[in-house]
């Protein structure tokens, strides 16, 4: 009875509290971390790579273009019906079916498992099965959000018909059941959502999206250490006089030893952790697993442990239930992505480079945070990295290797490399149906080089000039060589209401008289640039893939 009893007070005491305290640290080390790593990246950008980079080749003067850029100004609204639409909307269906069908499967085994404990109480009741069904499937709404919205407005939507669904199982269940309360169906909720809900956003905020969730796996494995350590000393006599012993030996008195012994514990564990994260690097680096398949993971495997907490009071074998439950959803989830095809898409898929004014900070994370869900079910993003996105675009396998003190070898440090970089690009879907970004880390000396190489071989060219101005000068620089080396068609700038626009027009006037004897521009009848306005920032996410691919060099057939 006593071994029966602390291993309940272990299932509903120590484990959860230990991913809790996992999950509410993941925060503050994942934004210390990006701190460290997002001066580390800025500082070696700064820095000369001691590269000999070859001079520009040899365009020659010539006379002004006969005729005059124009800037077309075209519309915010999405094309109806148009290609980039119908690839997003059947890739962002398939993807929302798989989460769908996974999460249903996840919230069934839990629903089941709590069945059993009620069976006394009347065997299978239809309405508690549906209203336990609804509660558990909580994180399938989450997931979804994750998948596919990008705006406010569709999260909202989301969560109105997870709730409308959670009201109309809670009503019946009230109804078929007279000593039911409605408080305790909404307390029943909250015990069973809230606290991972409010810890979820501790590892899947936007700006440590990227790293948040190896940062919970490490931290989970350590803190557990520190605990199994604790545990394993007291559980013997001997265990506790050896520690003791040590303790005294190096003068620590009683929570001095206990302390130690706990750093012990954690430190040992951390090496597990580390090589856990290793191993997480390289599943993501051979293509078996995405960014965003990861902080999925994260997010179900957190409810997993946390929505089973009560299950420990029933016997500490029903804790599996959470972790069964966890490999329903994997199993379905991998299975689901087959089925629907989503991991077979071309690897010819079109390449977008993305420039952009790199002072835009936060409003430069939601433009891609929201342009990656839809465009990456097209094709793959190139960008020379930056301030802005230092932290927001990071991959697991640049983590670790700054995490590794390894971050230089991320960096370009002449032709050569950066063709070897480009040759090696993950090209093609993840298992998930979406395309990666290619994110290049370039030197002061190395990156005029990157930019121009991305330029000539890109698909298409989104520039996002938003608050463009005199003070940009590294963007001048990237608009006159795309003026040199890409086809107008080819392009697309972006600008909102912070842009100087007369600047802007100046700039681009300026650099188009200056075009170069070679530039594929020159000979243009009426050539124009087109400029999206982004005023409305969800308006310009929806209008830009259709744009994009609309200007995308043309494929060879069956690509």
């Amino acid at each position: 009875m006593e071994t029966s009893s602390q291993a309940v007070l272990i299932g509903t005491g120590a484990l959860p509290f230990l991913v809790l305290l996992s999950a509410a640290l993941t925060l503050p080390v994942s934004l210390g971390l990006l701190a460290l790593y997002r001066r580390a990246v800025l500082r070696s950008m700064a820095r000369s790579g001691g590269a000999t980079m070859p001079p520009p080749p040899a365009t020659g003067k010539a006379a002004p273009p006969d005729a005059r850029l124009v800037l077309e100004d075209v519309a915010a609204g999405p094309a109806a019906g148009g290609t980039a639409t119908r690839v997003i909307r059947r890739s962002l269906g398939r993807a929302v079916g798989v989460q769908v069908a996974a999460g249903l499967a996840y919230a069934v085994t839990l629903s089941a498992a709590w069945m059993v404990f009620a069976w006394g109480e009347g065997g299978f009741v239809a309405a508690r099965f549906l209203w336990l069904l609804s509660c558990y499937a909580w994180p399938t709404a989450l997931a979804v959000g994750l998948t596919a919205a990008t705006s406010r407005r569709q999260r909202l939507a989301i969560g109105a018909l997870y709730f409308g669904l959670v009201l109309a199982f809670a009503g019946w269940a009230l109804i078929r059941n007279p000593a039911l309360s409605a408080l305790a169906v909404v307390q029943f909720w909250l015990i069973t959502n809230l606290p991972a809900t409010v810890l979820l956003l501790a590892f899947l905020h936007r700006r440590i999206r990227a790293v948040g969730p190896l940062v919970l796996v490490f931290m989970v494995t350590a803190l557990t250490g520190s605990q199994l350590a604790i545990a394993l000393v007291a559980g013997s006599e001997v265990g506790l006089r050896a520690a003791v012993g040590i303790g005294g030996s190096l003068g620590l008195g009683g929570s001095a030893t206990f302390v130690a012994l706990m750093l012990a514990g954690a430190a040992l564990a951390a090496v597990g952790g580390w090589l856990i994260l290793g191993w997480l690097g390289r599943r993501h680096l051979a293509r078996r697993s995405s960014d965003q398949a990861l902080t999925l993971d994260a997010m179900w495997l957190l409810f997993a442990i946390v929505q089973t907490v009560s299950f420990g009071f029933e016997g500490i074998a029903w804790m599996a239930a959470g972790p069964v439950a966890f490999v329903v959803y994997k199993v379905v989830s991998g299975a689901g992505w087959r089925l629907a095809g989503l991991g077979r898409g071309s690897a010819d898929a079109p390449s977008l480079l993305l420039l952009r004014v790199f002072a835009l900070g936060g409003r430069s994370e939601r433009l891609f945070d929201a342009l990656g869900k839809r465009w990456l079910r097209i094709g793959d993003i190139s960008l020379i990295a930056g301030p802005d996105l230092a932290t927001t675009t990071v991959e697991p396998h640049e983590f670790l290797d700054f995490a590794g003190g390894r971050l230089s070898r991320q960096f370009v440090h002449d032709e050569a490399d950066l063709e070897r970089r480009l040759a090696a690009r993950a090209l093609g879907p993840d298992p998930d149906g979406r395309h990666r970004v290619n994110e290049f880390f370039c030197h002061a000396d190395t990156w005029q080089l990157a930019m121009q190489r991305l330029a000539r071989g890109a698909d298409v060219v989104l520039m996002d000039l938003r608050s463009f101005s005199a003070s940009n000068q590294g963007c001048r620089y990237e608009l006159g060589r795309l003026l040199d080396t890409v086809p107008l068609a080819r392009m697309v700038v972006l600008v909102d209401g912070g842009t100087d626009r007369a600047f802007l027009e100046d700039t681009l006037q300026a650099l188009w008289r200056e075009l170069a004897a070679d530039s594929p521009n020159r000979s243009l009848v009426g050539p124009r640039l087109q400029v999206l306005r982004a005023d409305r920032a969800d308006a310009a996410v929806k209008a830009l893939p259709e744009r994009l691919l609309a200007a995308a060099r043309p494929r060879p057939a069956g690509g």
